[in-house]
Protein backbone atom coordinates (compact mmCIF):
# COMPACT_ATOMS: atom_id res chain seq x y z
CA UNK A 1 0.00 0.00 0.00
CA UNK A 2 1.68 3.52 -1.23
CA UNK A 3 1.59 6.04 1.33
CA UNK A 4 -1.15 9.23 0.43
CA UNK A 5 1.66 12.39 -0.33
CA UNK A 6 -0.95 14.70 0.80
CA UNK A 7 -2.09 14.64 4.52
CA UNK A 8 -6.07 14.73 5.14
CA UNK A 9 -7.38 17.94 4.80
CA UNK A 10 -4.52 19.33 1.94
CA UNK A 11 -5.63 16.64 -1.12
CA UNK A 12 -5.59 18.84 -4.21
CA UNK A 13 -9.52 19.38 -5.51
CA UNK A 14 -10.19 17.70 -8.94
CA UNK A 15 -8.74 18.49 -12.62
CA UNK A 16 -5.91 20.49 -11.39
CA UNK A 17 -5.32 24.17 -12.87
CA UNK A 18 -1.95 25.57 -13.68
CA UNK A 19 -1.93 27.77 -11.18
CA UNK A 20 -0.59 26.61 -7.76
CA UNK A 21 -1.78 28.71 -4.69
CA UNK A 22 1.79 29.38 -3.86
CA UNK A 23 1.63 31.57 -7.25
CA UNK A 24 -1.31 33.10 -6.67
CA UNK A 25 -0.06 33.90 -2.91
CA UNK A 26 3.27 35.52 -4.88
CA UNK A 27 1.16 37.98 -6.74
CA UNK A 28 -0.53 38.89 -3.52
CA UNK A 29 2.22 39.55 -1.89
CA UNK A 30 3.54 41.48 -4.65
CA UNK A 31 0.75 43.66 -4.67
CA UNK A 32 0.86 44.02 -0.75
CA UNK A 33 4.19 43.66 0.56
CA UNK A 34 4.83 42.76 4.29
CA UNK A 35 1.04 40.61 4.51
CA UNK A 36 1.13 38.58 7.39
CA UNK A 37 0.43 34.75 6.93
CA UNK A 38 -2.62 34.72 8.70
CA UNK A 39 -4.01 37.52 6.46
CA UNK A 40 -2.14 35.89 3.60
CA UNK A 41 -4.40 32.67 3.59
CA UNK A 42 -7.54 34.41 4.20
CA UNK A 43 -6.88 36.48 0.89
CA UNK A 44 -6.23 33.00 -1.15
CA UNK A 45 -9.63 31.93 0.39
CA UNK A 46 -11.64 35.12 -0.59
CA UNK A 47 -9.39 34.85 -4.44
CA UNK A 48 -10.35 31.05 -4.90
CA UNK A 49 -14.31 32.04 -3.85
CA UNK A 50 -14.48 34.52 -5.81
CA UNK A 51 -13.03 33.60 -8.79
CA UNK A 52 -14.98 30.07 -8.54
CA UNK A 53 -17.90 32.64 -8.64
CA UNK A 54 -16.98 34.79 -12.02
CA UNK A 55 -15.58 31.86 -13.89
CA UNK A 56 -16.96 28.40 -12.77
CA UNK A 57 -12.95 26.94 -11.75
CA UNK A 58 -10.60 27.03 -8.95
CA UNK A 59 -7.80 29.99 -9.42
CA UNK A 60 -5.37 27.55 -7.79
CA UNK A 61 -5.09 23.76 -7.47
CA UNK A 62 -4.28 23.12 -3.44
CA UNK A 63 -7.47 22.38 -1.54
CA UNK A 64 -8.43 25.08 1.49
CA UNK A 65 -9.15 23.53 4.74
CA UNK A 66 -11.28 25.09 7.95
CA UNK A 67 -9.10 25.42 10.90
CA UNK A 68 -9.32 27.32 14.20
CA UNK A 69 -8.27 30.54 12.68
CA UNK A 70 -10.44 30.17 9.66
CA UNK A 71 -9.58 29.01 5.97
CA UNK A 72 -6.26 28.02 5.62
CA UNK A 73 -4.32 26.89 2.67
CA UNK A 74 -2.48 23.89 4.46
CA UNK A 75 0.24 22.81 1.59
CA UNK A 76 0.88 26.68 1.50
CA UNK A 77 1.12 26.61 5.44
CA UNK A 78 3.04 23.49 5.51
CA UNK A 79 5.48 24.33 2.73
CA UNK A 80 6.57 27.93 3.80
CA UNK A 81 6.91 26.50 8.13
CA UNK A 82 9.18 23.92 6.93
CA UNK A 83 11.47 25.92 4.40
CA UNK A 84 9.91 25.38 1.06
CA UNK A 85 10.97 27.98 -2.06
CA UNK A 86 8.27 31.02 -2.33
CA UNK A 87 7.54 31.10 -5.95
CA UNK A 88 8.05 33.82 -8.16
CA UNK A 89 4.55 36.11 -9.04
CA UNK A 90 3.76 34.70 -12.42
CA UNK A 91 2.32 35.41 -15.66
CA UNK A 92 -1.39 35.67 -14.99
CA UNK A 93 -4.14 35.80 -17.62
CA UNK A 94 -6.57 38.95 -17.65
CA UNK A 95 -9.40 36.56 -15.39
CA UNK A 96 -6.69 35.92 -12.83
CA UNK A 97 -5.70 39.65 -12.21
CA UNK A 98 -9.16 40.76 -12.27
CA UNK A 99 -9.99 38.11 -9.16
CA UNK A 100 -6.90 39.52 -7.45
CA UNK A 101 -7.17 43.06 -8.24
CA UNK A 102 -10.61 42.44 -6.67
CA UNK A 103 -9.91 40.93 -3.67
CA UNK A 104 -7.74 43.26 -3.02
CA UNK A 105 -9.36 46.21 -3.15
CA UNK A 106 -12.53 44.22 -1.50
CA UNK A 107 -10.65 42.70 1.42
CA UNK A 108 -6.73 43.88 0.91
CA UNK A 109 -7.48 46.98 3.81
CA UNK A 110 -8.87 44.86 6.76
CA UNK A 111 -6.32 43.21 9.25
CA UNK A 112 -6.00 39.47 9.55
CA UNK A 113 -8.12 39.32 12.62
CA UNK A 114 -10.84 41.09 10.67
CA UNK A 115 -10.45 38.63 8.01
CA UNK A 116 -10.60 35.82 10.61
CA UNK A 117 -13.67 37.28 12.43
CA UNK A 118 -15.23 37.64 8.75
CA UNK A 119 -14.50 33.96 7.23
CA UNK A 120 -16.20 33.14 10.69
CA UNK A 121 -19.23 34.17 10.56
CA UNK A 122 -19.42 32.66 6.44
CA UNK A 123 -21.25 29.83 5.57
CA UNK A 124 -18.14 27.60 3.63
CA UNK A 125 -16.13 27.98 6.95
CA UNK A 126 -19.24 27.13 9.10
CA UNK A 127 -19.88 23.79 7.08
CA UNK A 128 -16.44 22.75 7.33
CA UNK A 129 -16.61 23.50 11.01
CA UNK A 130 -19.00 21.59 11.40
CA UNK A 131 -17.26 18.08 10.65
CA UNK A 132 -13.76 19.62 12.09
CA UNK A 133 -11.91 17.75 15.35
CA UNK A 134 -11.83 20.22 18.19
CA UNK A 135 -8.15 21.65 16.94
CA UNK A 136 -8.24 19.88 13.77
CA UNK A 137 -8.89 21.10 10.78
CA UNK A 138 -11.92 19.79 7.75
CA UNK A 139 -11.41 20.26 3.99
CA UNK A 140 -13.86 23.07 2.75
CA UNK A 141 -15.27 21.99 -0.95
CA UNK A 142 -14.91 24.16 -4.16
CA UNK A 143 -19.07 23.21 -4.48
CA UNK A 144 -19.63 24.84 -1.08
CA UNK A 145 -17.57 28.16 -2.05
CA UNK A 146 -18.51 28.62 -5.48
CA UNK A 147 -22.40 28.50 -4.00
CA UNK A 148 -21.80 30.83 -1.18
CA UNK A 149 -20.02 33.14 -3.42
CA UNK A 150 -21.79 33.16 -6.54
CA UNK A 151 -24.82 33.88 -4.12
CA UNK A 152 -22.54 37.21 -2.69
CA UNK A 153 -21.90 38.34 -6.48
CA UNK A 154 -26.04 38.39 -6.76
CA UNK A 155 -26.82 40.79 -3.59
CA UNK A 156 -24.15 43.11 -4.89
CA UNK A 157 -26.12 43.23 -8.20
CA UNK A 158 -29.84 43.41 -6.22
CA UNK A 159 -28.32 46.84 -4.28
CA UNK A 160 -30.51 49.64 -5.57
CA UNK A 161 -28.43 51.75 -7.67
CA UNK A 162 -27.97 55.71 -7.04
CA UNK A 163 -30.35 57.45 -8.87
CA UNK A 164 -28.72 59.54 -11.75
CA UNK A 165 -30.84 62.20 -11.59
CA UNK A 166 -30.51 62.47 -7.65
CA UNK A 167 -26.55 61.70 -8.64
CA UNK A 168 -26.37 64.58 -10.63
CA UNK A 169 -27.92 67.27 -7.87
CA UNK A 170 -25.41 66.12 -4.91
CA UNK A 171 -22.87 67.32 -7.65
CA UNK A 172 -23.93 70.15 -8.73
CA UNK A 173 -22.15 73.51 -7.55
CA UNK A 174 -19.26 71.53 -6.40
CA UNK A 175 -16.43 72.83 -8.55
CA UNK A 176 -17.64 76.49 -6.91
CA UNK A 177 -17.33 74.51 -3.06
CA UNK A 178 -14.69 73.46 -3.89
CA UNK A 179 -13.16 76.65 -4.24
CA UNK A 180 -14.26 77.92 -1.45
CA UNK A 181 -11.99 78.14 1.96
CA UNK A 182 -12.89 74.62 4.05
CA UNK A 183 -14.70 74.72 7.36
CA UNK A 184 -16.49 72.04 8.86
CA UNK A 185 -20.26 72.01 8.03
CA UNK A 186 -22.91 72.45 10.98
CA UNK A 187 -25.93 70.21 11.28
CA UNK A 188 -27.82 72.95 10.30
CA UNK A 189 -25.75 73.60 7.14
CA UNK A 190 -26.78 69.95 5.71
CA UNK A 191 -30.14 70.07 6.86
CA UNK A 192 -30.20 73.01 4.75
CA UNK A 193 -28.25 71.45 1.79
CA UNK A 194 -30.46 68.37 1.94
CA UNK A 195 -33.82 70.29 2.12
CA UNK A 196 -32.53 72.40 -0.60
CA UNK A 197 -31.86 69.59 -3.05
CA UNK A 198 -35.06 67.24 -2.12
Amino acid sequence: MTKNPHPAGHEPYPDPMPLSAHAIAAALRQRQPGMGVKKLHKLLYYAQGHHLAAFGQPLFRESISAWDMGPVVGQVWGDEKYGALIEEPPELTEAELNTIGYVLSRYGGLTATDLENLTHSEAPWQRADRDRPPGGKARMELESLQEFFANQVDDDEDEPQPDRAQFARMLEGIEQRRAEPASPDSPEDIRAWLAARA
